[in-house]
């Protein structure tokens, strides 16, 4: 493993604990929520125009996939959320959970099919 990669997950993953942090304090518990669907249609987004296109450095997708994103959607703020709602409310905690699983898969496939189309309107005009 290259150091500039352990550097780059490190600082990209500092920024994206911070970034999901102070969505928790403005959202609550729909800050993890709306995190956890934004990071989905990102890392698609990063993946399928960013990454297949080979725009950046790797060591940079690194960073903004493992470390920002990576960090931002944690499954651990994911859980400790969903276990807070079901302390409270049973039908909170499963509509949360639906949310995160059928919203993420959506958000994920919405950033393929924008990078998909926004990669064939930038080869168009090449």
């Amino acid at each position: 493993m290259k150091l500039k990669n352990v550097v780059s997950v490190a600082a990209f993953g500092f920024a994206g604990g911070c970034f999901r942090y102070l969505l928790s304090m403005a959202f609550d518990t729909r800050g993890v929520l709306i995190a956890n669907l934004l990071g989905c249609f990102l890392l698609a987004f990063l993946t399928y125009y960013v990454i297949e296109r080979d725009l950046l450095a790797g060591w940079l997708n690194a960073g903004l996939g493992t470390g920002l994103i990576g960090a931002f959607t944690t499954f651990s703020s994911f859980t400790t959320t969903t276990i807070k709602l079901g302390q409270h409310s049973l039908l909170g905690a499963g509509v949360s959970l639906l949310l995160s699983m059928v919203g993420g898969l959506v958000m994920a496939g919405l950033g393929m099919l924008l990078a998909r189309r926004l990669g064939r309107t930038v080869e168009q005009h090449a």
